[in-house]
């Protein structure tokens, strides 16, 4: 299958869908962990691949170099997921999230946020980045 904007956009929106459907059952003030295995657990539920909590490659200078960086959620090997349950999202949430993506050379990030009314609304933004950019639209 090829990979384009119209999949990768298409995913997204179920994978916040994943996200509204736990926030419905579960409501909003619990921890980030809590969010998380529900999440994964409905990620699994609608046949998405998916990978947690692994580590981050940290390349610098044309060197690997160890270090215990991890990514939240990585959907279909696409998209980068980073779970919140917090007051409400600030810059450095998007610029972590944006970073993520570039480091793992990924096309597209979702930004959740549990601790909100409404999921859709004001609980989720999404990335793109140049990988994006460079695939064909349909």
């Amino acid at each position: 299958m090829q990979i384009t904007q119209k999949y990768l956009d298409e995913l997204s929106y179920n994978i916040i869908g994943c996200a509204i459907e736990v926030h419905k059952h579960l409501g909003p003030g619990l921890m980030e962990s809590v969010y998380e295995k529900c999440f994964i657990h409905e990620l699994g539920l609608r046949g998405l691949s998916y990978t947690f909590q692994q580590k981050i490659p940290i390349e610098y200078k044309n060197i690997f170099l160890e270090g215990d960086l991890r990514y939240d959620v990585l959907v279909e090997n696409l998209i980068v997921v980073e779970l919140k349950a917090i007051e409400e999202f600030i810059p450095i949430h998007d610029a972590i999230l944006l970073t993520y993506m570039k480091m793992l050379k990924k096309p597209k990030g979702v930004l959740i946020n549990f601790c909100c009314t409404n999921i859709f609304k004001e609980g989720q933004k999404t990335f793109v980045n140049e990988y994006y950019a460079l695939l064909p639209k349909n």
